[in-house]
């Protein structure tokens, strides 16, 4: 993290609340997708709830710690973070959801097909909370001191 000493305000959509937001949908949209995918394959027995939080919950912890990774600039005057593109989980993200397909609709090995679904949600979950919290704990910095916040 770093803070910066521009004098202008930075482009609303590099902001942490457009930035999120933007997270957000991606993940919306992945756990629709997968989430459907997931629940046929548990219905039809191909897989099971227990693997599925077996597989999730280590991934939420790995990606609750990637938010770290995530390059943030503090604009202290303007009270805003910006946030800039993650070039590692981009990448992570990608080759995941290219095994994905391929184990899934090539090889038609279901089983891992799930696997790989429930690690993409898991990094994705753990990895936008974390964003949250550390947007809100540097946000904290910004408070007035009667605890309120200006331009929040």
């Amino acid at each position: 993290m770093t803070r910066s000493n521009d004098r202008k305000a930075p482009p609303v959509m590099k902001q942490d609340r457009a930035k999120i937001w933007i997270r957000t949908v991606i993940f919306a949209v992945f756990f629709t997708l997968f989430g459907l995918a997931l629940y046929r394959d548990i219905q039809m027995r191909y897989f099971s709830y227990l693997w599925a939080l077996i597989t999730f919950l280590p991934c939420l912890v790995i990606g609750f710690w990637m938010c770290r990774l995530v390059p943030m600039q503090v604009h202290s005057e303007f009270q805003v973070i910006t946030f800039s593109f993650d070039r590692i989980y981009f990448a992570l993200i990608l080759t995941l959801v290219i095994l994905k397909a391929i184990t899934g609709k090539v090889l038609y090995i279901t089983v891992l097909a799930d696997v790989i679904m429930c690690v993409i949600l898991g990094l994705m979950v753990g990895r936008l909370s974390g964003i949250c919290l550390r947007v809100h704990g540097l946000k904290g910095r910004f408070s007035k001191p009667d605890g309120s916040r200006s331009g929040t």
